[in-house]
């Protein structure tokens, strides 16, 4: 196949889990023999903080402005076989009418399908939805399963709908060195990776600053971008300000157990696993997580991942022998490679676009709500 896709970023990781997806996906497609074409817009902030320029195996296309890249779009999608918009687009409505108005299967990909919702929901404005909602796509795929799916369908008019949920390269993720962290030679008991956001302070409280204060023994070490100065910083919570990709292997493998957070709109709706689980998962470290619906769908919890509400919950995962913490790691990773890696994902991808290009339905008459 060849696929165009118009989309937030795949040069920079910097305060987005976009990137770090789309690479996986698109080289697992290129590996494949699909050749690939991504659209990004030159954005400053991604632009100051690139950490991919040339991916190799894919066409990386970079524009300042819609017209200057418009005629080029339209000449990638004449002989596409599927072109794709996903959320966050910053070119979302004139990328689509360029879609809808293509032969080409038109595929969107909600990658942020609970935060979607929530803003309909709220009546807040979603930037990359239509007045016809996602009606006029002949495939909508969602970040987001559970709920999220006929709830995109109710309120956005999709007219077929799959999960494309978050996913491992294990080319690129595996166990390797663990990195000389802020801590020095101590070795860390519980680490953090992720961007800094209002809505995660609570569970990070919960499940790692209120843990360190009880436990000064022992280790805590939280790597990502846009901490605020107040954050409640303890002597035994160590920081570094951002982790690239490729130096997310050494973090995780740096710790015995690394915490996972989830965004308030994904941990309401659920199904929504959050793609640092399955980079942890190929490295071996074992998660412990906060706990949302759907959770056991992707990992057998006290088996393959530990789940904690409170940080009584935290305290005991910490204190587990090592070993045990270990055989958790290592069953994580067996059901990563089984079901979660990037090669899987592009295969689902390549097959609902086949099953939507085979199986046309006519546009919906309407779409039920206000928001569209």
């Amino acid at each position: 196949m060849k696929l165009v896709i118009f989309g937030l970023t795949v040069s920079s990781s910097w305060g987005n889990g976009h990137a770090t997806l789309w690479r996986g996906v698109l080289n697992a497609l290129a590996r494949a023999g699909h050749k690939c074409v991504f659209f990004e817009r030159n954005a400053p902030w991604y632009e100051s903080t690139r950490d991919l320029a040339d991916p190799g195996n894919y066409d990386l296309m970079f524009y300042s402005s819609w017209e200057e890249i418009r005629h080029r779009a339209a000449r990638e999608i004449t002989d596409a076989d599927a072109a794709i918009v996903t959320s966050y687009c910053p070119d979302a409505p004139a990328a689509s009418e360029l879609v809808l108005n293509g032969d080409a299967v038109r595929v969107f990909y909600d990658l942020d399908a609970p935060v979607t919702l929530a803003r309909l929901d709220s009546d807040l404005p979603v930037e990359w939805v239509g007045d016809g909602g996602y009606s006029g796509y002949d495939l909508v795929l969602s970040y987001s399963g559970g709920p999220s799916l006929e709830e995109l369908r109710r309120k956005l008019g999709a007219r077929r709908v799959a999960p494309l949920y978050g996913s491992v390269d294990f080319t690129f993720h595996h166990p390797v060195t663990p990195m000389r962290t802020p801590a020095g030679d101590r070795r860390v008991d519980l680490s953090y990776l992720g961007t800094w956001a209002e809505d995660r302070q609570p569970a990070l409280q919960k499940l790692l600053i209120e843990p360190a204060r009880r436990k000064p023994e022992s280790v805590f070490l939280i790597g990502g971008s846009m901490y605020p100065a107040d954050f409640p910083w303890s002597s035994n919570i160590y920081f570094i300000p951002h982790v690239a990709p490729a130096h997310h292997n050494a973090f995780y493998c740096s710790s015995d157990l690394t915490l996972n957070i989830t965004r308030q709109a994904m941990l309401e709706r659920g199904y929504c696993p959050s793609g640092r689980l399955f980079e942890a998962a190929a490295c071996e470290t074992p998660v412990l997580s906060d706990r949302w619906p759907g959770i056991e769908e992707f990992f057998e919890p006290g088996r393959e991942i530990l789940v904690a509400d409170n940080s009584e919950d935290a305290l005991r995962a910490i204190t587990l022998h090592r070993e045990e913490l270990k055989r958790i790691g290592r069953a994580a990773s067996r059901r990563a490679r089984e079901c979660h890696t990037a090669e899987i994902r592009a295969r689902e991808m390549v097959e609902a676009i086949e099953d939507a290009a085979s199986n046309s339905v006519q546009p919906a008459v309407g779409v039920s709500g206000d928001h569209v």
